[in-house]
Protein backbone atom coordinates (compact mmCIF):
# COMPACT_ATOMS: atom_id res chain seq x y z
CA UNK A 1 0.00 0.00 0.00
CA UNK A 2 1.36 3.13 -0.80
CA UNK A 3 1.92 5.42 1.97
CA UNK A 4 -0.20 8.31 3.32
CA UNK A 5 0.45 11.52 1.43
CA UNK A 6 1.15 9.34 -1.66
CA UNK A 7 -1.78 8.42 -2.74
CA UNK A 8 -3.98 9.45 -5.71
CA UNK A 9 -7.55 8.49 -5.06
CA UNK A 10 -10.60 7.31 -7.06
CA UNK A 11 -13.23 7.06 -5.21
CA UNK A 12 -16.00 4.42 -6.54
CA UNK A 13 -19.13 5.36 -4.56
CA UNK A 14 -21.52 4.09 -7.15
CA UNK A 15 -25.09 4.65 -6.54
CA UNK A 16 -25.06 5.73 -3.26
CA UNK A 17 -22.73 9.12 -3.38
CA UNK A 18 -24.46 11.17 -0.36
CA UNK A 19 -23.65 13.31 2.41
CA UNK A 20 -25.13 10.11 4.75
CA UNK A 21 -24.40 6.69 2.61
CA UNK A 22 -20.69 8.09 1.57
CA UNK A 23 -19.63 9.45 4.54
CA UNK A 24 -16.08 7.77 4.64
CA UNK A 25 -16.17 9.44 0.77
CA UNK A 26 -16.68 13.25 2.00
CA UNK A 27 -14.10 12.19 5.41
CA UNK A 28 -11.72 11.81 3.33
CA UNK A 29 -12.04 14.59 0.90
CA UNK A 30 -12.66 16.82 3.31
CA UNK A 31 -9.92 15.46 5.91
CA UNK A 32 -7.81 13.40 4.45
CA UNK A 33 -4.11 14.24 3.32
CA UNK A 34 -3.81 12.45 -0.23
CA UNK A 35 -5.26 14.55 -3.25
CA UNK A 36 -8.97 12.97 -4.54
CA UNK A 37 -9.00 12.92 -7.98
CA UNK A 38 -12.18 11.82 -9.27
CA UNK A 39 -15.45 10.08 -7.43
CA UNK A 40 -17.13 6.92 -9.52
CA UNK A 41 -20.98 7.25 -9.33
CA UNK A 42 -23.41 7.18 -13.06
CA UNK A 43 -26.18 8.86 -10.70
CA UNK A 44 -24.34 12.24 -10.44
CA UNK A 45 -22.29 11.77 -13.43
CA UNK A 46 -21.38 15.23 -14.94
CA UNK A 47 -21.59 17.09 -11.41
CA UNK A 48 -18.78 17.72 -9.23
CA UNK A 49 -18.34 16.67 -5.41
CA UNK A 50 -19.03 19.58 -4.26
CA UNK A 51 -22.55 19.97 -6.10
CA UNK A 52 -23.35 17.20 -4.38
CA UNK A 53 -21.88 17.21 -0.53
CA UNK A 54 -20.72 20.53 -0.07
CA UNK A 55 -17.10 19.90 -0.71
CA UNK A 56 -14.78 18.95 -3.50
CA UNK A 57 -15.12 21.84 -6.07
CA UNK A 58 -12.35 20.47 -7.85
CA UNK A 59 -13.03 17.12 -7.91
CA UNK A 60 -15.37 15.82 -11.10
CA UNK A 61 -17.79 12.55 -10.60
CA UNK A 62 -17.81 10.06 -13.47
CA UNK A 63 -19.54 7.01 -14.58
CA UNK A 64 -17.12 4.80 -14.10
CA UNK A 65 -14.03 3.90 -12.70
CA UNK A 66 -11.73 3.48 -16.70
CA UNK A 67 -13.44 7.36 -16.82
CA UNK A 68 -11.82 7.84 -13.96
CA UNK A 69 -8.31 6.85 -15.51
CA UNK A 70 -8.95 8.50 -18.39
CA UNK A 71 -9.21 12.19 -16.78
CA UNK A 72 -6.63 10.78 -14.04
CA UNK A 73 -4.21 8.73 -15.37
CA UNK A 74 -2.03 9.35 -11.81
CA UNK A 75 -4.23 7.68 -9.76
CA UNK A 76 -3.03 4.93 -7.81
CA UNK A 77 -5.73 3.93 -5.35
CA UNK A 78 -9.26 3.21 -5.36
CA UNK A 79 -11.21 4.13 -2.18
CA UNK A 80 -14.28 2.54 -1.27
CA UNK A 81 -16.24 5.54 0.16
CA UNK A 82 -19.64 4.21 1.21
CA UNK A 83 -20.88 2.57 3.73
CA UNK A 84 -24.18 0.78 3.17
CA UNK A 85 -25.96 -0.69 5.77
CA UNK A 86 -24.41 -4.16 7.11
CA UNK A 87 -20.92 -3.01 5.37
CA UNK A 88 -21.38 -5.59 2.44
CA UNK A 89 -19.45 -5.33 -0.66
CA UNK A 90 -22.32 -4.20 -4.01
CA UNK A 91 -22.27 -6.97 -6.02
CA UNK A 92 -22.38 -4.24 -8.78
CA UNK A 93 -18.53 -3.05 -7.89
CA UNK A 94 -16.54 -6.12 -8.80
CA UNK A 95 -16.22 -5.37 -12.13
CA UNK A 96 -14.94 -1.45 -10.56
CA UNK A 97 -12.74 -2.84 -8.60
CA UNK A 98 -11.02 -5.12 -11.04
CA UNK A 99 -10.92 -2.58 -13.50
CA UNK A 100 -8.64 -0.56 -10.62
CA UNK A 101 -6.55 -3.80 -10.26
CA UNK A 102 -5.45 -4.43 -13.33
CA UNK A 103 -4.53 -0.55 -13.47
CA UNK A 104 -2.22 -0.66 -10.99
CA UNK A 105 -4.66 0.38 -8.37
CA UNK A 106 -4.52 -0.61 -4.58
CA UNK A 107 -7.42 -0.74 -2.82
CA UNK A 108 -8.64 0.99 0.11
CA UNK A 109 -11.65 -1.34 1.88
CA UNK A 110 -13.68 0.27 4.75
CA UNK A 111 -16.58 -2.47 4.54
CA UNK A 112 -17.21 -5.27 7.13
CA UNK A 113 -16.55 -7.56 4.38
CA UNK A 114 -13.01 -8.32 3.50
CA UNK A 115 -11.81 -8.13 0.21
CA UNK A 116 -8.46 -9.86 0.95
CA UNK A 117 -10.43 -13.16 2.36
CA UNK A 118 -12.54 -12.82 -1.20
CA UNK A 119 -12.08 -15.63 -3.19
CA UNK A 120 -12.48 -13.66 -6.82
CA UNK A 121 -10.83 -10.28 -5.84
CA UNK A 122 -7.84 -11.35 -3.15
CA UNK A 123 -6.53 -13.27 -5.99
CA UNK A 124 -6.93 -10.91 -8.56
CA UNK A 125 -4.92 -8.34 -6.32
CA UNK A 126 -1.91 -11.01 -5.75
CA UNK A 127 -1.78 -11.57 -9.60
CA UNK A 128 -1.73 -7.54 -10.44
CA UNK A 129 0.71 -7.07 -7.52
CA UNK A 130 -1.21 -4.34 -5.50
CA UNK A 131 -2.77 -4.41 -2.19
CA UNK A 132 -6.10 -4.43 -0.85
CA UNK A 133 -6.55 -2.85 2.70
CA UNK A 134 -9.70 -3.80 4.49
CA UNK A 135 -9.37 -0.37 7.09
CA UNK A 136 -12.13 -2.56 9.41
CA UNK A 137 -9.52 -5.79 10.12
CA UNK A 138 -9.37 -5.61 13.86
CA UNK A 139 -6.19 -6.58 15.36
CA UNK A 140 -5.88 -10.79 16.11
CA UNK A 141 -5.55 -9.69 20.43
CA UNK A 142 -8.33 -9.42 22.29
CA UNK A 143 -8.16 -7.58 26.18
CA UNK A 144 -11.06 -7.27 28.53
CA UNK A 145 -11.41 -3.56 29.73
CA UNK A 146 -9.70 -2.70 33.41
CA UNK A 147 -10.20 0.94 33.92
CA UNK A 148 -6.86 1.38 33.01
CA UNK A 149 -7.61 4.84 31.61
CA UNK A 150 -9.96 6.02 34.52
CA UNK A 151 -7.19 8.60 35.84
CA UNK A 152 -5.23 9.78 32.99
CA UNK A 153 -3.58 13.40 33.43
CA UNK A 154 -4.64 14.29 30.18
CA UNK A 155 -8.56 15.45 29.51
CA UNK A 156 -10.20 12.76 27.60
CA UNK A 157 -13.52 14.25 25.57
CA UNK A 158 -15.81 11.55 23.88
CA UNK A 159 -18.18 12.70 20.61
CA UNK A 160 -21.95 11.57 21.29
CA UNK A 161 -24.58 11.36 18.98
CA UNK A 162 -28.47 11.77 19.12
CA UNK A 163 -28.00 8.89 15.88
CA UNK A 164 -25.43 7.91 13.43
CA UNK A 165 -24.28 9.69 11.02
CA UNK A 166 -24.52 13.07 12.70
CA UNK A 167 -21.02 14.86 12.61
CA UNK A 168 -18.80 12.96 15.55
CA UNK A 169 -15.91 12.19 13.14
CA UNK A 170 -16.02 15.38 11.78
CA UNK A 171 -16.88 17.16 15.26
CA UNK A 172 -13.79 15.38 16.88
CA UNK A 173 -11.05 15.89 13.97
CA UNK A 174 -12.29 19.96 13.83
CA UNK A 175 -11.72 20.52 17.74
CA UNK A 176 -8.61 18.34 17.15
CA UNK A 177 -7.36 20.66 14.57
CA UNK A 178 -8.31 23.87 16.63
CA UNK A 179 -6.46 22.72 19.15
CA UNK A 180 -3.47 22.34 17.44
CA UNK A 181 -3.79 25.93 15.88
CA UNK A 182 -3.93 27.42 19.76
CA UNK A 183 -0.92 25.17 20.74
CA UNK A 184 -2.03 22.19 22.48
CA UNK A 185 -1.05 18.80 22.19
CA UNK A 186 -4.03 17.11 20.95
CA UNK A 187 -4.82 13.65 19.75
CA UNK A 188 -7.67 12.84 18.08
CA UNK A 189 -8.39 8.84 18.38
CA UNK A 190 -9.79 6.66 15.56
CA UNK A 191 -12.59 4.21 16.28
CA UNK A 192 -14.63 3.83 12.98
CA UNK A 193 -12.66 3.03 9.58
CA UNK A 194 -13.04 6.72 8.14
CA UNK A 195 -11.13 7.89 11.09
CA UNK A 196 -8.63 5.00 10.60
CA UNK A 197 -7.96 6.00 6.93
CA UNK A 198 -7.81 9.86 7.51
CA UNK A 199 -5.36 9.18 10.92
CA UNK A 200 -3.28 6.04 9.71
CA UNK A 201 -4.19 4.27 12.90
CA UNK A 202 -6.52 3.35 15.15
CA UNK A 203 -9.41 0.43 15.49
CA UNK A 204 -12.44 0.14 13.71
CA UNK A 205 -14.82 -0.85 17.24
CA UNK A 206 -17.91 -2.16 15.42
CA UNK A 207 -15.53 -4.86 14.34
CA UNK A 208 -14.01 -6.31 17.65
CA UNK A 209 -15.65 -9.06 19.50
CA UNK A 210 -18.37 -7.43 21.81
CA UNK A 211 -16.78 -8.41 24.98
CA UNK A 212 -13.74 -6.83 24.09
CA UNK A 213 -14.91 -3.44 23.05
CA UNK A 214 -14.64 -1.50 25.52
CA UNK A 215 -10.81 -3.07 26.18
CA UNK A 216 -10.27 -1.79 22.65
CA UNK A 217 -11.17 1.79 23.24
CA UNK A 218 -9.18 1.79 26.45
CA UNK A 219 -6.55 0.48 24.29
CA UNK A 220 -6.46 3.20 21.92
CA UNK A 221 -6.41 5.90 24.64
CA UNK A 222 -3.75 4.68 26.39
CA UNK A 223 -2.18 4.94 23.20
CA UNK A 224 -2.94 8.71 22.55
CA UNK A 225 -1.54 8.99 26.38
CA UNK A 226 1.31 8.44 25.19
CA UNK A 227 1.43 11.67 23.08
CA UNK A 228 -1.08 13.38 25.14
CA UNK A 229 0.57 13.08 28.76
CA UNK A 230 0.18 16.02 30.57
CA UNK A 231 -2.56 17.32 32.43
CA UNK A 232 -2.88 20.63 29.78
CA UNK A 233 -3.09 17.94 26.99
CA UNK A 234 -6.29 16.55 24.77
CA UNK A 235 -7.08 13.18 24.11
CA UNK A 236 -10.39 13.32 21.49
CA UNK A 237 -11.92 10.29 20.96
CA UNK A 238 -14.30 9.43 17.70
CA UNK A 239 -17.57 8.55 18.96
CA UNK A 240 -19.96 5.49 16.88
CA UNK A 241 -23.16 4.95 16.88
CA UNK A 242 -25.98 6.21 19.69
CA UNK A 243 -27.03 5.42 22.69
CA UNK A 244 -30.37 5.76 21.43
CA UNK A 245 -30.12 3.60 18.06
CA UNK A 246 -31.88 0.43 18.30
CA UNK A 247 -28.94 -1.44 16.22
CA UNK A 248 -26.04 0.24 16.73
CA UNK A 249 -26.26 1.29 21.07
CA UNK A 250 -23.78 -1.33 21.66
CA UNK A 251 -20.60 0.24 20.43
CA UNK A 252 -21.73 3.92 21.81
CA UNK A 253 -21.63 1.64 25.44
CA UNK A 254 -18.40 0.14 25.02
CA UNK A 255 -17.00 3.49 23.77
CA UNK A 256 -18.44 5.20 26.92
CA UNK A 257 -17.00 2.40 29.54
CA UNK A 258 -13.32 1.55 27.25
CA UNK A 259 -12.77 5.34 27.06
CA UNK A 260 -13.54 6.70 30.25
CA UNK A 261 -13.95 10.05 29.28
CA UNK A 262 -13.76 12.78 31.13
CA UNK A 263 -16.73 14.90 28.93
CA UNK A 264 -18.58 14.54 26.09
CA UNK A 265 -19.84 16.52 23.24
CA UNK A 266 -23.49 15.57 22.32
CA UNK A 267 -23.60 15.80 18.38
CA UNK A 268 -27.14 16.39 16.59
CA UNK A 269 -28.40 16.94 13.09
CA UNK A 270 -30.44 19.67 13.26
CA UNK A 271 -32.74 18.89 10.79
CA UNK A 272 -33.78 14.84 11.88
CA UNK A 273 -36.05 14.10 13.98
CA UNK A 274 -36.17 10.63 13.41
CA UNK A 275 -33.52 7.61 13.64
CA UNK A 276 -32.13 7.22 10.45
CA UNK A 277 -34.09 4.22 8.55
CA UNK A 278 -36.46 3.68 11.80
CA UNK A 279 -39.33 5.95 12.91
CA UNK A 280 -38.42 6.13 16.46
CA UNK A 281 -37.96 9.74 17.48
CA UNK A 282 -35.02 11.62 18.45
CA UNK A 283 -35.16 12.46 21.59
CA UNK A 284 -34.65 16.18 22.87
CA UNK A 285 -31.55 17.53 23.76
CA UNK A 286 -31.62 17.98 27.10
CA UNK A 287 -33.35 14.78 27.80
CA UNK A 288 -30.19 13.29 25.92
CA UNK A 289 -27.78 15.17 27.88
CA UNK A 290 -29.91 13.65 30.99
CA UNK A 291 -29.62 10.03 29.45
CA UNK A 292 -25.75 10.61 29.20
CA UNK A 293 -25.22 11.83 32.14
CA UNK A 294 -27.20 8.78 33.66
CA UNK A 295 -25.40 6.01 31.95
CA UNK A 296 -21.70 7.44 32.70
CA UNK A 297 -22.31 8.20 36.56
CA UNK A 298 -22.11 4.25 37.58
CA UNK A 299 -18.86 3.54 36.18
CA UNK A 300 -16.83 6.96 35.59
CA UNK A 301 -19.32 10.28 35.53
CA UNK A 302 -18.58 12.64 32.82
CA UNK A 303 -20.64 15.47 31.85
CA UNK A 304 -22.05 16.74 28.47
CA UNK A 305 -20.40 19.94 28.09
CA UNK A 306 -21.10 21.62 24.58
CA UNK A 307 -23.41 20.57 21.67
CA UNK A 308 -22.10 20.19 17.94
CA UNK A 309 -24.68 20.68 15.50
CA UNK A 310 -24.74 19.49 11.92
CA UNK A 311 -26.84 22.03 9.86
CA UNK A 312 -26.10 20.70 6.44
CA UNK A 313 -28.67 21.76 4.33
CA UNK A 314 -30.19 24.44 6.08
CA UNK A 315 -30.70 27.70 5.43
CA UNK A 316 -28.40 30.83 6.94
CA UNK A 317 -31.11 31.75 8.91
CA UNK A 318 -32.53 28.33 9.83
CA UNK A 319 -29.15 27.06 11.05
CA UNK A 320 -28.18 30.21 13.07
CA UNK A 321 -31.53 29.40 14.95
CA UNK A 322 -31.07 26.13 15.32
CA UNK A 323 -27.96 27.01 17.29
CA UNK A 324 -29.56 29.18 19.49
CA UNK A 325 -32.27 27.25 20.28
CA UNK A 326 -29.76 24.43 21.56
CA UNK A 327 -27.91 26.56 23.77
CA UNK A 328 -31.50 27.58 25.48
CA UNK A 329 -32.38 24.24 25.99
CA UNK A 330 -29.53 22.79 27.45
CA UNK A 331 -27.63 25.83 29.26
CA UNK A 332 -24.52 24.57 27.24
CA UNK A 333 -22.62 26.53 24.16
CA UNK A 334 -22.87 25.43 20.89
CA UNK A 335 -22.43 25.62 17.27
CA UNK A 336 -22.30 24.11 13.96
CA UNK A 337 -17.94 23.27 13.86
CA UNK A 338 -17.58 22.98 10.13
CA UNK A 339 -20.25 26.14 9.31
CA UNK A 340 -19.12 27.91 12.05
CA UNK A 341 -15.77 26.66 12.98
CA UNK A 342 -15.40 24.51 16.08
CA UNK A 343 -14.24 27.67 18.25
CA UNK A 344 -16.92 27.63 20.81
CA UNK A 345 -16.62 23.57 21.48
CA UNK A 346 -12.84 24.11 21.77
CA UNK A 347 -13.45 27.08 24.15
CA UNK A 348 -15.50 24.74 26.59
CA UNK A 349 -12.71 21.72 26.28
CA UNK A 350 -10.38 23.95 27.50
CA UNK A 351 -12.25 25.42 30.26
CA UNK A 352 -13.19 22.21 31.68
CA UNK A 353 -9.24 21.24 30.78
CA UNK A 354 -8.44 24.26 33.07
CA UNK A 355 -11.01 23.30 35.95
CA UNK A 356 -10.06 19.60 36.16
CA UNK A 357 -6.57 20.30 36.33
CA UNK A 358 -6.98 22.71 39.56
CA UNK A 359 -9.54 20.63 41.01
Amino acid sequence: MRPRGERQIVVLADGGFDLLEAKTAVGVIRYGIDRVVAVVDQTHAGKHASDVVGIGTDIPIVPTVGDALAIAPTSNTLLLGTAPRGGILPASWRVQIVQAMRAGLDVINGLHAFLNDDDELAPIAAECGVTIWDARRAPDSHRVADTRAHALPATVVLTVGSDCNVGKMSTALEIDAMLRRRGRTSVFVPTGQTGIMIAGWGVSIDEVISDFTAGASEDLVMEAAKTASTSSDIILVEGQGSLVHPGYSGVTLSLIHGSAPDALILCHQSSRTQIRRYTLPIPSLSDLVALHRAVTAPVKAAPVIAISLNTFGMSEEDAQASVGRATAETGLPATDPVRYGPGVLADAIEAFSRARAAS
